[in-house]
C-alpha cells in the first residue's frame, strides 16, 4: 500500500469528506507554488524609448535635418555608438531655427535620447533658452569670436564631443576648430557638418579646390598630418594637430575627426637607405 493510501485511510475518517477535500486543495496549491515559474518578459518600450538606439529613427522623430535633408545620422551612429552608456559632455554649435521664435533644438533632443547618461550643450548666436530642460543646456555665443567660445567651454568643463553645425562659413569653422579642438579630451570626437559651403564663394568659400583658406582646405591638410612621421622634409616639426589626430573620416558634407596620440613610428630610414645612409639592420 502506498504512503498516500495509508494517509487517506487514517486521516479521512477523522476529518470527514469535506475536511479531506480541503486538505487536498491545500496540497495542490502548495505543489503549484513550488513549481518553477516561467520567466516573465520585460515590457517592450514604447514611444521614443522604442527607437532610442537608432539615430536615424530618432532624427526623423525629432525632425532634425541630420536625417532627410542630409544623411549624417548613420555616420554618427557608427562613430558615437561606443558612448551610449557613458557619462560625457556633448557640445553642438548651432541649435537651429535661426531667429524664428520658438524654433530649434531638434538635434539636442535627439542627442539626449540617444545618450541617456550625457550632458547635452548647445551654442547659438540667438537665444534658444526655451530648449533648456533636464540634461540640455544652451548658451548664447559667437563662433567667430574665440573669447566667446572659450567662455562657454569654461562653463561646460570637459569636452568629449564637439559638433560644428553653426554658420558653415569657412572663417568661422576654422576659428572654432583652432579654438576648441585643443580643449577636446583625448579620445574625443570633433565633427564639422555641411562642408559643401566650403566650395561656395557666396558663403565665404572658394571655387578653388586647393584654396588653403577654406574649411575643406584645413580639413584636407589634416590627412597629411596623419602621416607626418613619413615626411622626409629635413627638420620638419610636427604640429599640435599632427601629434593629436589619429583619424579623419570624410563623408558627403560631413567630416569626423578622432582625437588621440598619433605616434606609431616609421620605417622610412630602413626603406630609404640611400637617403639616410642606413644599413638594412637599421631601424627608426
Amino acid at each position: 500500500m502506498s504512503i498516500q493510501s495509508v494517509v487517506k485511510k487514517v486521516v479521512k475518517p477523522v476529518v470527514g469528506e469535506r475536511g479531506w477535500q480541503a486538505l487536498r486543495r491545500v496540497k495542490r496549491k502548495a505543489v503549484g507554488n513550488n513549481r518553477p515559474k516561467a520567466p516573465v518578459a520585460p515590457p517592450k518600450p514604447t514611444g521614443v524609448a522604442a527607437i532610442s538606439d537608432d539615430l536615424c529613427k530618432l532624427a526623423a522623430h525629432f525632425k532634425t535635418d541630420k536625417w532627410g535633408a542630409h544623411k549624417y545620422a548613420q555616420h554618427y551612429q557608427r562613430y558615437l555608438q561606443h558612448l551610449r552608456g557613458e557619462e560625457f559632455n556633448l557640445l553642438e554649435i548651432g541649435i537651429g531655427g535661426y531667429n524664428r521664435a520658438g524654433e530649434g533644438g531638434a538635434s539636442l533632443r535627439m542627442w539626449k535620447h540617444f545618450f541617456p547618461q550625457a550632458q547635452i550643450y548647445g551654442m547659438d548666436i540667438q537665444d534658444k533658452s526655451f530648449v533648456d530642460e533636464d540634461r540640455i543646456t544652451t548658451f548664447i555665443g559667437d563662433q567667430s569670436a574665440p573669447e566667446s567660445l572659450l567662455s562657454i567651454a569654461e562653463k561646460i568643463g570637459k569636452l568629449d564631443v564637439i559638433i560644428d553645425d553653426g554658420s558653415h562659413r569657412s572663417p568661422h569653422v576654422i576659428t572654432t576648430f583652432h579654438t576648441l579642438f585643443p580643449l577636446l579630451s583625448d579620445g574625443g570626437i570633433y565633427v564639422v557638418e555641411d562642408t559643401q559651403s566650403s566650395y561656395w564663394p557666396e558663403w565665404m568659400g572658394s571655387e578653388d579646390l586647393d584654396s588653403p583658406d577654406t574649411s575643406m582646405g584645413l580639413l584636407k591638410r589634416l590627412t597629411d598630418g596623419l602621416n607626418y612621421e613619413e615626411f622626409v622634409t629635413e627638420g620638419y616639426e610636427p604640429t599640435y594637430y599632427d601629434r593629436n589626430i589619429r583619424g579623419v573620416h570624410f563623408f558627403h558634407n560631413l567630416v569626423i575627426i578622432e582625437k588621440g596620440v598619433n605616434a606609431e613610428g616609421t620605417n622610412k630610414k630602413r626603406a630609404l637607405k640611400a637617403r639616410y645612409g642606413t644599413s638594412p639592420a637599421s631601424t627608426s
